[in-house]
């Protein structure tokens, strides 16, 4: 299993939408595909509420895997970064990589039916 299918388990989201998650979105969603949609904000909130550190998952990759309990070493983050694309330019460079990371995680959430704030990902 990936990194990014791991996210999405954790977040309750179902076995088709991690599989999926990695590969190009379609141009155009097909009539007869249904996106459930995934309350992320509510679990992350509710997760970090009770977390015994105070961590910051909205603009931290390290703190979201935190969060969910997921290894956030430099090493699984570049295996994340490679699993979805990082460009090269941005895998040299941690803070470059953990950002652009950060973003691409929350929009693949979003693009398979989670409720994250465009405002977190854009």
């Amino acid at each position: 299993m990936g990194f990014l299918a791991t996210i999405f388990e954790k977040l309750g989201f179902g076995p088709a939408a991690a599989q999926a998650a990695p590969q190009a979105a379609p141009t155009a969603p097909a009539a007869s595909t249904a996106i459930t949609a995934i309350d992320v904000l509510a679990k992350l909130e509710d997760l970090a509420a009770k977390h015994k550190e105070k961590l910051n998952w909205k603009v931290s990759i390290v703190d979201l895997l935190k969060l969910l309990g997921i290894d956030s070493s430099l090493h699984a983050r570049k295996e994340l970064a490679t699993e979805l694309g990082c460009p090269a330019e941005k895998m040299g460079h941690s803070a470059q990589m953990n950002i652009w990371l950060h973003k691409t995680v929350l929009k693949k959430l979003a693009d398979n039916g989670g409720n994250i704030p465009k405002e977190l990902f854009e």
